[in-house]
């Protein structure tokens, strides 16, 4: 049951109502297996600079997350500066991807073995470059976002079309699909190949779409949000560090996985970072659930 993670890792800066925290570790790989790290065992695949700090490495293997694949190089690491006004909307201030700039994730053996694989917020012409790696992964995933559906939409159909599931947001699937009505572009998207599409509202929950089912998974009610940054991907790792546990796609797995998706989220917007993820046990994730529970059972 182990989940491979490819995506960014970035020192963010970040400013919020309720302070502000500089180079920071951030990015799509490390929300997602942050979150990830309670259910299955993680790997990363990413790249990073030699500005890196030494100490984040001894905090992925405290945290029990596979390292293999994350490479060193020469050079400055991923670079992420943003601005809340509204914690609904991030402002870009600065982007500079530095080594990012040149990553070509190559697998080493093990990870090729990995049954579950959670392809992050990339240029598609990578996922498909991990996803041709792959020794017959028996669940695949992939999240993106307006630019690359803008910009490399034809690449990312093929993406799509090779995968079992797809995270995307309101905006993001109307983009795609050209679709306003969002249960009918939901249908659409599901038409490119995937057999779900999970999107993401925001402060509004999330919904998994299938031929089955529809399934509305509500927010836990966090009364305080201190950072949204990163909500999206460890959203994506509490859900597929379930599926990953279970191993299988059926309808309760699913509708559980948005649950366990949600209460990673609602604990990553709780501090600046990963600093609520990296100190959640699985005890605190079983209580929010049964909050969570008692909202949607009559």
């Amino acid at each position: 049951m182990s989940l491979l993670i490819v995506g960014s890792i970035a020192l963010d800066n970040v400013e919020t109502p309720y302070g502000k925290v500089d180079h920071s570790l951030g990015g799509s790989a490390i929300f997602t297996s942050m979150a990830s790290k309670n259910f299955c065992k993680s790997s990363i695949v990413g790249i990073v600079g030699y500005d890196f700090p030494k100490s984040y490495f001894e905090l992925f293997r405290e945290n029990g997350l596979d390292t293999q694949d994350l490479k060193s190089v020469p050079g400055r690491t991923f670079h992420w500066a943003g601005k809340y006004n509204d914690l609904n909307k991030a402002e870009t201030l600065d982007t500079q991807l530095n080594v990012f700039a040149d990553f070509d994730p190559q697998l080493c053996d093990d990870n090729k073995k990995c049954d579950y694989v959670f392809l992050g917020n990339i240029d598609p012409v990578l996922q498909l470059k991990v996803l041709k790696q792959m020794n017959n992964a028996k669940i695949t995933a992939c999240d993106t976002m307006n630019f690359w559906i803008s910009g490399a939409k034809s690449k990312l159909l093929k993406v799509i079309n090779e995968v079992d599931i797809i995270f995307i947001n309101e905006d993001e699937l109307r983009m795609l699909t050209d679709v306003q009505n969002i249960f009918e572009a939901a249908q659409k998207a599901k038409e490119m190949g995937p057999q779900l599409i999970v999107v993401k509202r925001g402060e509004y929950g999330s919904f998994v779409y299938s031929d089955e089912f529809i399934f509305f998974a509500p927010v836990y009610p966090v009364r305080k949000v201190i950072d949204p940054t990163g909500a999206g991907d460890s959203f994506a790792g509490g859900f597929m560090g379930y599926i990953a546990s279970q191993g299988n796609l059926e309808e309760i797995t699913i509708k559980n996985a948005m649950i366990f998706g949600t209460i990673t989220a609602s604990f990553n917007v709780e501090s600046f970072s990963i600093d609520r993820l990296r100190k959640i046990c699985m005890n605190d994730i079983l209580a929010r659930k049964e909050v969570i529970e008692k909202s949607i059972r009559f």
